[in-house]
């Protein structure tokens, strides 16, 4: 039997009488039975992939395929020779080590304990054992975010797999390319309520761009390819490979030159951009007298043929919260962030614009606000490689489904060949956005000696000439690093952006860290989102990551407090950390934390003792746990509320304030 898989989205695969679908998480039976699988969608989804398939003849499927693919894997090295039989465990780590995997992030158990025998086995892959899966497929997105590689992570069976879930549901909402790898109970157990066994791939068909159950060991050179292929092509995502542990056990002699089989799939990767689509764009450019980009995390590969657009045509840019540092903060045309905690000179530059240049970006809410009050005013240009996102949210006036990277080397050409420098004049809107810059900048107020989050921000900011790579939990804490770190280049900003996760920041600095040796990685978390993996402190101490952490502690959920401060008249609803009987301490102790697991750190709570402890805190070789205590009632501003638009914006006030 060939591997079945499974995805989120319409069919790709379109010959219905040689595929079959999975059963669904309630059949019981030693194996799951197989249901036909049809070249459409049984049901809506956003995103174009591939229905659950279980080939039965996989040798006439690749052969009648014209749509193949053959990777190179000259660069691994082989353990045994070309014909000796060897574990499908021992063929899965080969196959990590075809397509240049060098780090995994895997925590063993029962089902996957095949797979890490075949690790130690391994003369290139490197194993960083986290503390927690969670912490691991956290730190495999922070190495995929850092690094643009794709990231793998490992876990076992059961509540190993389930422990993933977060992270596959972060890294698809983010695009970000990850190959997850489960173990699973034998064949013959699956169905059965055996010990330690969950459908992870039912759990994951909608978190995931694509997952495979390998039911034959001759499939997993073509599984793992694949897999790879698809987490890494078109819109990256996440793929799970959920293997059995008979598999794992079985010998076989692989086939390193099988074919992929992925004929819909491959039918269906955007073509590059038509030139009559570009000369519209360009038309539209010319035009305008208030345009400006808004950019995304589509442009993080393309960082030189944005900058190139921008040098030729002068227009200002905005970011999403996943696009920051595609375009450096610090550069004079740059608006930073837009959207709900965006400035507001982004936001009144959207608002303002007769033409928006929407590239790599999906028109999240969190932008956006209230749809029919967004750019209202303006023609929208809409660049993206995933054809689901295009007038999903806003319908675009002109539309280019394909890689932002050859769409901008495509306008720019056009710009050049036309000497549109001298012809396009946005002065005067410049000149405009510029007021709004100095009537509205990012301000914040001090108390006293108190500490001032932003201000701790800037101060790192300048103490690592902005070139530190952050990573941040979710709240307060992670808006006032987009806010006030003035990010130079792409993939320096790591987050959880669509999903929100907390607990993020610390397991994705450690990937971030084993990806790129020698660079100065620092966790901006909140006391809230890092105690919730605070046992990667162990993993960091053992392998001895130079991961610095700046823990914003304000004994809240600060996030959570300022709604409650604006919204329900500061009604405290179990958003207070600390312990209630003793509020006069900071609880819990985080230092102890960090002492526990041999990692130095150090308190600070006045103003005047900040620079030296974060200089202290950079300067310490190896791991540093910086505690910052700072005032609960500080607020991220600006902000415009759910739902709401431009003129609902709020720029002042704190929790020292009733409403």
């Amino acid at each position: 039997m060939a591997a079945a898989s499974a995805s989120a989205s319409s069919a790709a695969i379109p010959n219905p009488s040689s595929a079959f679908s999975t059963a669904s998480s309630t059949t019981r039976s030693p194996l799951s039975i197989l249901r036909p699988s049809f070249s459409f969608s049984l049901r809506p989804s956003p995103r174009q992939s591939l229905q659950i398939s279980c080939s039965t003849n996989s040798k006439s499927t690749a052969a009648a395929s014209p749509s193949v693919i053959t990777i190179d894997s000259s660069h691994s090295i082989p353990r045994f020779s070309p014909d000796e039989p060897r574990k499908g465990a021992d063929i899965l780590v080969e196959a990590l080590e075809r397509e240049g995997v060098t780090d995994v992030f895997a925590y063993p158990g029962g089902a996957s304990m095949e797979i890490h025998q075949a690790l130690t086995r391994s003369r290139t892959i490197r194993n960083v054992l986290p503390r927690h899966e969670q912490g691991g497929v956290f730190a495999a997105e922070g190495y995929a975010r850092s690094s643009g590689k794709p990231g793998v992570c490992i876990a076992t069976s059961g509540p190993g797999a389930t422990n993933l879930v977060s992270g596959l549901a972060d890294a698809l909402l983010d695009s970000v390319p990850l190959v997850a790898i489960t173990g699973q109970v034998p064949r013959r157990m699956i169905g059965t309520d055996a010990f330690q066994e969950t459908p992870i791939v039912e759990v994951t068909r909608s978190i995931t761009k694509h997952n495979y159950l390998v039911l034959d060991v001759d499939d997993i050179p073509r599984v793992v390819k694949e897999a790879f292929h698809l987490a890494t092509s078109g819109r990256p995502g996440p793929v799970l490979i959920d293997i059995p542990k008979d598999i794992q056990q079985q010998l076989a002699v692989p086939d390193w030159e099988c074919e992929m089989k992925l004929p819909g799939y491959l039918a269906r990767l955007p073509k590059p951009p038509c030139q009559s689509n570009l000369e519209v764009i360009t038309r539209f450019i010319s035009e305008s007298k208030k345009p400006v980009l808004y950019v995304g995390g589509g442009c993080l590969n393309s960082s030189q043929e944005l900058s190139k657009f921008v040098e030729l045509t002068g227009i200002p840019v905005a970011s999403t919260l996943m696009g920051l540092g595609a375009f450096p903060v610090s550069d004079e045309l740059s608006l930073s962030m837009l959207g709900m905690h965006g400035t507001v000179y982004a936001n009144y530059a959207v608002e303002h614009s007769d033409l928006l240049l929407a590239f790599g970006v999906r028109f999240d809410d969190r932008v956006t606000g209230k749809l029919e009050a967004f750019a209202s005013r303006a023609k929208i240009v809409h660049i993206d490689i995933d054809p689901a996102e295009i007038g999903k949210n806003k319908q675009p006036h002109a539309s280019v489904c394909g890689d932002v990277k050859l769409a901008l080397q495509g306008i720019n050409e056009l710009l050049e060949s036309k000497d549109s420098k001298s012809k396009l004049d946005f002065k005067a809107w410049r000149e405009e956005l510029n007021e709004q810059k100095m009537k509205y900048p990012l301000t914040y107020k001090t108390f006293g000696e108190a500490i001032p989050p932003q201000h701790a921000i800037q101060v790192l900011d300048e103490l690592t000439n902005g070139e530190a790579i952050i990573s941040t939990g979710v709240g307060q804490h992670q808006m006032w690093a987009a806010q006030h770190y003035k990010y130079k280049k792409p993939r320096q900003w790591l987050t959880s952006a669509g999903l929100g996760a907390m607990g993020f920041g610390l397991p994705a600095a450690m990937g971030a860290a084993v990806a790129n040796p020698g660079a100065v990685v620092v966790d901006i978390d909140g006391d809230g989102s890092f105690i919730m993996n605070v046992q990667e402190l162990a993993t960091i101490r053992v392998e001895n990551l130079p991961v610095k952490i700046m823990l914003l502690n304000n004994q809240h959920l600060g996030m959570v407090v300022q709604w409650e401060d604006r919204f329900y008249k500061a009604n405290r609803a179990h958003t207070y950390l600390g312990d209630p009987s003793r509020e006069s301490e900071i609880f819990p102790n985080m230092l102890k934390f960090a002492e526990a697991c041999g990692i130095p750190a150090s308190r600070v709570t006045r103003i005047a003792d900040l620079r030296a402890a974060i200089q202290k805190m950079l300067d310490t070789p190896g791991p540093y746990l910086l505690d910052v205590i700072v005032p609960h009632q500080e607020h991220v501003l600006p902000m415009i509320p759910s739902g709401g638009s431009f003129k609902d914006v709020i720029t002042e006030g704190d929790g020292r304030t009733k409403y």
